[in-house]
């Protein structure tokens, strides 16, 4: 839980994908007035003498409004569980906000208070249930003492309840983190990674790089195959290369675990008959996989592909011929350096 939060906070500690989160999944008309180029980082922590130190995940702010300059801080948690009373903590950040802007005197030329959008990204596997609207949490007496609730509604973002079409669709490196959490096999993530690797291809997005291949090792790979030893390393192809090598034991442990239910239900001859299928199996897939993400990685830097070097790929039988040939690419100058034309 913890190590899931701090990955997040440190892929949103950048500008773009605040600002992708924004663009791509809070569809409000008041987005498209947001000035992008000054979003601005604000120190999370809270503290008030009766509360102590209180965190939230991430703010930051920015400026709206074309001929006026009006601030927008985003409240931003993330959660992998649902929280019954995540409405009320919401309101506690908010207020603890506000309190903190009085005090260091950061209010509009009108002296009233910011708007603030909270935001809840959400990644478990249950729907969420709870309360989005803090009033909804308090119980209710007839007579008008419904009238003094405090009201506040925060925005949610439950992944998985986001269409793969739709994340698909988008160039968004927010769609790509979500793609990558919701990713069934080896080859779902290395396509998603292609894209990012691409996307983040400027020397000013370095360190943003850097977040998402700490947020894959450190988070989704651990949580996908646990007690798998990853090295460290920098790099979004060093990560490709790495799955690639890897995709086979990979694909076996999902496949096992997917034959698993099976097994307990047939009987013992069936067992070891399951387990030969699915290893076979997920040999083939993991074949497929590396072999797809190798044709694209050729298509990105050759261009379309002659069918002679697709049929010339598709006979690659061995995960280390495939590995060998896919490190090789970036160092090629045309496809005869590779023994492929």
């Amino acid at each position: 839980m913890a190590e899931h939060d701090n990955g997040y906070k440190r892929l949103f500690s950048h500008p773009e994908m605040v600002a992708d989160l924004l663009r791509g999944f809070v569809r409000e008309d008041w987005v498209r007035d947001l000035d992008f180029s000054t979003l601005e980082k604000v120190s999370p922590g809270f503290i008030t003498p009766e509360l102590g130190s209180r965190e939230s995940d991430v703010v930051w702010r920015l400026r709206w409004g074309r001929d006026r300059w009006i601030y927008v801080y985003l409240l931003i948690e993330f959660q992998s569980t649902v929280d019954p009373f995540m409405a009320l903590r919401v309101l506690v950040y908010v207020g603890l906000l506000y309190q903190r802007l009085i005090q260091e005197r950061q209010l509009p030329e009108s002296g009233r208070l910011p708007p603030v959008l909270p935001l809840v990204l959400y990644n478990g596997n249950a729907p969420w249930g709870a309360a989005l609207e803090v009033s909804e949490l308090i119980e209710e007496i007839p007579g008008g003492l419904e009238r003094y609730r405090p009201q506040l509604r925060h925005c949610l973002l439950d992944e998985s309840r986001i269409a793969d079409s739709e994340l698909e669709s988008l160039r968004n490196l927010v769609a790509a983190l979500f793609r990558l959490e919701k990713g069934h096999s080896p080859g779902d993530l290395q396509r998603v990674l292609a894209a990012v690797g691409d996307w983040l291809n400027e020397p000013e997005l370095v360190e943003l790089k850097r977040s998402f291949v700490a947020w894959l090792l450190r988070v989704l790979l651990p949580a996908r195959v646990p007690g798998l030893k990853l090295p460290e390393m920098e790099d979004l192809q060093e990560v490709r290369s790495m799955l690639a090598e890897r995709v086979l034991d990979w694909t076996e442990q999902w496949k096992q675990e997917g034959l698993e239910e099976g097994r307990k239900e047939g009987r013992q001859e069936g067992r070891q008959e399951g387990l030969q299928e699915g290893r076979q199996e997920g040999r083939q897939q993991g074949l497929e996989s590396v072999r797809q993400v190798l044709l694209e990685d050729l298509g990105r830097r050759f261009g379309p592909l002659p069918e002679a070097v697709r049929r010339r790929v598709g006979g690659i039988e061995s995960f280390e011929d495939l590995t060998r040939l896919s490190l090789r690419i970036g160092a090629a100058s045309s496809l005869a350096d590779l023994d492929l034309a």
